[in-house]
């Protein structure tokens, strides 16, 4: 009797202490269906709602208790209720999870939702249930609208920053490009006063022609007039102004390839000839005196847009410039060659170079060892973006002295 006494004992207290760990796992999972913010749905093996998340009344604005025992697909739209009974079914046989996206009827409307549903499976393996959790797609495409805009929003200011680096570059070429200009237009203007002054003669003496004038006085006249040797110099003045035009004439040329904004479709052209006319041009503009050296410029056929890679060209050789201030026998060494495959332009100085603890953030965004107002360190980060984009790439390499950069870019054959 003792013993029988003891051993019911030994099983209340058992009994108590399952009592009290279902207590606290049913407290547990209370807390997990209270604070999930995601849908969360428990069904029975018949498809009937067991337990609810608290975001399913959030949502559906109906107490836990009004959906308890409710088919699952009743707490969906009615287009959607044969598809989860589909699935439902498919899972019976398959025992493996499934996807879906489905509309939970709400008091505000349909909420899209992307489900995901997975069997519960008794001690014998056996389908007991269900168990579905739904994310809110209105949130989701919310956000990806908001990252497609901040995308959008993150190239329009990238081509913003490319247009200002280029407009700060060329701002630094007016003064070169202004005395380029007035050399030709000043020659082209004298010559047009000497013509002036030509013609004056011509009319006074054909005017003596017309009038009946003798042989002799004309003769006299073209002495006096001086018209024989005027005649030769009006010849050189047409040539001189001629020429003049075309040094306008090409100057514009020049400017209007280097200032074009390179957007809109790639296009082949020779980036030798890119890198003479861009080195040039900032040449121009500095007012230190610089050695150029443009060898070899090997014809290298290459697909892109031009503008920008003439940027690329405009900025390296600016900041070789900038290495360079105030250094006796300052020079840059310009070449453009080929490989296989690649077109190559080496820009090097003979300047003080990059440090070790520089060459690692040179090409880093606002990155800049110039002085405050001197550049926006926007130049190298902008180079190595358009150099990829064009499926190339730009290194600083290894040299006994000074700076050496080198654009690498796929080379066309031109057909």
């Amino acid at each position: 009797m003792d013993r029988t006494y003891a051993d019911l004992v030994s099983y209340q207290e058992q009994l108590e202490r399952q009592n009290a760990e279902l207590q606290e796992m049913r407290t547990f999972l209370t807390a997990i269906l209270s604070s999930v913010s995601d849908v969360l749905i428990v069904a029975d093996r018949a498809g009937r709602v067991a337990q609810v998340s608290r975001s399913v009344g959030d949502l559906t604005g109906e107490p836990e208790r009004a959906v308890l025992g409710k088919p699952l697909s009743g707490l969906f739209e009615t287009a959607h209720g044969p598809l989860l009974d589909a699935v439902l079914s498919g899972l019976r046989e398959s025992r493996r999870g499934a996807q879906l996206e489905a509309n939970l009827a709400t008091s505000a409307g349909a909420e899209p939702l992307d489900i995901s549903i997975a069997p519960r499976l008794d001690e014998r393996g056996r389908v007991d249930g269900f168990v579905l959790t739904g994310r809110p797609m209105g949130a989701l495409r919310k956000a990806y609208a908001e990252l497609s805009e901040s995308h959008d929003a993150l190239k329009t200011a990238q081509a913003q920053l490319v247009r200002n680096e280029k407009l700060a570059s060329l701002g630094r070429l007016l003064a070169g490009v202004a005395h380029e200009l007035n050399n030709p237009i000043s020659f082209v203007y004298a010559n047009a006063h000497a013509l002036g002054r030509y013609a004056t003669k011509f009319e006074t003496y054909f005017a003596r022609v017309q009038e009946g004038a003798g042989r002799e006085e004309l003769i006299a006249l073209r002495t006096d007039l001086r018209l024989d040797r005027e005649l030769a110099n009006m010849r050189e003045a047409i040539r001189g102004a001629h020429d003049g035009a075309e040094r306008v004439r090409d100057i514009v040329e020049d400017l209007r390839r280097l200032s074009s904004d390179g957007s809109g479709e790639k296009v082949m052209f020779d980036l030798a000839e890119t890198v003479r006319i861009a080195a040039s041009w900032v040449m121009r503009g500095m007012k230190q005196p610089v050695t150029l050296t443009m060898e070899p410029m090997q014809a290298a056929p290459v697909r892109g847009r031009q503008g920008h890679l003439q940027q690329v060209v405009m900025n390296l050789v600016q900041n070789a410039f900038d290495a360079l201030e105030g250094r006796e026998g300052a020079e840059i060494r310009l070449s453009v060659t080929t490989e296989p495959g690649k077109a190559v332009l080496t820009v090097a100085d003979n300047g003080p170079g990059v440090s070790e603890e520089l060459r690692a953030l040179i090409f880093d965004p606002f990155f800049t060892t110039k002085a405050v107002g001197r550049g926006t360190g926007l130049g190298l980060a902008i180079s190595l973006k358009i150099a990829e984009e064009h499926g190339g790439s730009i290194v600083l390499c290894e040299t006994a002295r000074g700076a050496c950069f080198r654009l690498v870019l796929p080379m066309e054959d031109g057909e």
